[in-house]
């Protein structure tokens, strides 16, 4: 397997969506570095945003009113330096695929110019009354179409 190299913030596409968070003391280990389950949870706190502030779907009514859910189906991540107590980073999520009932993105996490670590990361749609996989809805298929062909413009 080859190792990613890490990419400076700048060569993200220019119209990507950018959460900002703060790394906490609880989100440290004792050596004060970022516990790496945190990150995902930074990730998933950086999709809700994402919804909301780019995609304009409620995360939360996408839930728990219309009872579509959208949990990992897979994740991994690249650790390419640590993530220290006090940082301010960057999450930016640059979709790969949409598919029929899941799409991936690739997250990258920024503290400042230089990528702390890149997370794989495939979304499944899911009936979270039946527990069965749906089609991406279609306003949400549509809006994750539009975000990634501007990434890909570059707007």
């Amino acid at each position: 397997m080859t190792r990613p190299t890490p990419l400076p913030f700048e060569s993200l596409p220019a119209g990507a969506f950018h959460a900002a968070a703060r790394i906490r003391f609880g989100d440290c280990d004792p050596a004060g570095i970022v516990f790496f389950p945190t990150w995902f949870a930074l990730a998933n706190a950086a999709v809700e945003d994402f919804f909301r502030d780019e995609l304009g779907i409620d995360f939360h009514a996408l839930h728990a009113t219309r009872r579509i859910g959208t949990g990992f189906a897979h994740a991994e991540a690249d650790f390419f330096a640590p993530g220290l107590m006090g940082d301010q980073v960057t999450l930016t999520p640059i979709l790969t695929r949409i598919g029929g009932a899941s799409y991936g993105f690739t997250m990258h996490v920024h503290r400042g110019s230089a990528e702390l670590l890149r997370m794989q990361l495939v979304t499944a749609t899911t009936d979270l009354d039946a527990r069965r996989p749906v089609p991406i809805p279609a306003d949400l298929r549509a809006a994750l179409t539009r975000y990634q062909e501007r990434c890909a413009d570059g707007r």
